[in-house]
């Protein structure tokens, strides 16, 4: 219990370590503005970067801090694609939409780690692959039917057998890899303050600490109120994803918690047996886990689950399992940070643009993949802002709908997880 307590004290690993943080005074007064952003996450702030580049106004409104949502408390990986297979893509938003949405979406790191570059952002960029991780031989097969459907439209994968795996990540257990040279890994707090200060060097303005509580349309206005200002905008972008939506439009998304907890950082001798290459990893499980190394060799470990709710003491033993079966030489460190946050997952997976009203869009459902989808969809946003076309983004902007049983299925998960986590050491 006091060892508990104590990682409670440290928390979010990110927002420990992060660097440099945006400071930027609540709005307390009536402003007017061309374009206004609810949400200061990766899609909000990369939506803010490219519409001040185009020498629009812009202004964004964060409830928190910058990156204080999904975008704080991320994995760190910067994956090519969708969660879904390609081939499912097409099927699920038909053949043309559903290539445009793949081909957008496989150059993703390269938006991202052009921007980093580009901007001089420290977020700890290592672009050394991630790995797709199968322990059983049903998840190999799913993994070579994603390279399958990957290699088909070109994407440089490699699916590696057991030795090359278990070269790569020093773990004894996996029987197979996708290993894809694309992608890599950042400290997603530090770039998405990052994305924030490029935005606000190109002319943006932000407002953190700042709640949108309610949104009116004025034909061709759209008032913004908030708890001690007011927005008044001609076009409207709702980026909150899985966060803040109390008074604003209610996304049709379910809540899927995600919980990371992170070791004292590992010495030299322990960091030569760990993913050497430095690749973050996951893996094919129902109830998918994660483990990468941070800048500092901390080891982190992920899984589905709720740090905040009835399963936690179970989700972190379960932890202390997954590190003891992946590195049995390290089963003695303690975690020195936990922390966890929501994922908005969609009913099919795949990132939804709907219409909120005349000139007003929301954009959600990354469903676990947020870095460069949300940096990708965001430039779309700035195009759709600010060139005023409907084709901006690779899918149809759709009208809302919702789910009447997504609480039902949010607890579905976090009770599967719960579980899982319960009664089995290595998943």
């Amino acid at each position: 219990m006091a060892q508990d307590q104590a990682i409670m004290k440290k928390g979010n690993l990110w927002r420990a370590t992060i660097k440099h943080a945006l400071e930027t005074e609540p709005l307390n007064e009536e402003i007017t503005t061309d374009v206004v952003i609810i949400g200061g996450g990766f899609t909000g702030l990369s939506a803010a970067l490219y519409i001040a580049q185009k020498h629009s106004d812009v202004c964004v409104l964060e409830a928190e801090t910058i990156g204080h949502g999904g975008s704080g408390r991320n994995v760190g990986y910067v994956n090519a694609g969708l969660w879904t297979p390609p081939d499912e893509v097409e099927k699920l938003v038909g053949k043309e939409s559903g290539q445009k949405l793949n081909s957008l979406l496989a150059d993703g790191p390269n938006v991202v780690f052009d921007l980093i570059e580009r901007h001089q952002i420290e977020c700890s960029a290592t672009r050394q692959a991630t790995l797709h991780c199968a322990d059983t031989q049903s998840g190999k097969r799913d993994l070579e039917m994603r390279h399958k459907q990957l290699s088909a439209r070109g994407a440089p994968v490699e699916l590696l057998n057991q030795e090359a795996t278990q070269e790569r990540t020093g773990a004894r257990h996996f029987v197979a890899s996708l290993m894809d040279p694309r992608a890599g890994t950042i400290q997603p707090l530090a770039y998405a303050q990052g994305l924030a200060r490029a935005a606000v060097n190109a002319g943006a303005r932000f407002f953190q600490h700042t709640q949108a509580i309610s949104l009116e349309n004025l034909g061709d206005t759209w008032v913004v109120k908030t708890t001690n200002g007011s927005v008044r905008a001609r076009k409207l972008i709702q980026a909150t994803n899985a966060y803040g939506t109390e008074g604003l439009h209610e996304n049709d998304f379910v809540p899927v918690y995600y919980f990371q907890l992170a070791t004292e950082p590992l010495s030299e001798d322990q960091r030569a047996e760990v993913l050497p290459g430095l690749e973050g990893c996951w893996d094919t499980a129902t109830v998918m886990s994660s483990f990468r190394l941070d800048e500092d060799g901390r080891l982190l470990v992920g899984a589905v689950g709720n740090l905040n709710g009835p399963g936690a003491a179970i989700h972190k033993a379960w932890a202390r399992r997954k590190l003891k079966s992946l590195y049995p030489k390290l089963g003695h460190l303690k975690f020195d940070h936990e922390w966890c946050g929501r994922i908005a997952m969609t009913s099919d997976h795949l990132p939804k643009v709907v219409s909120i009203g005349p000139a007003a869009i929301s954009i959600f459902g990354y469903s676990g993949r947020g870095i460069s989808p949300g940096t990708v969809f965001g430039r779309c946003a700035a195009k759709w802002a600010t060139e005023s076309t409907e084709d901006a983004f690779p899918i149809p902007i759709k009208a809302p709908k919702a789910d009447r049983f997504k609480r039902f299925k949010s607890i579905f998960y976090e009770t599967g997880a719960t579980l899982t986590h319960l009664f089995k050491a290595w998943i």
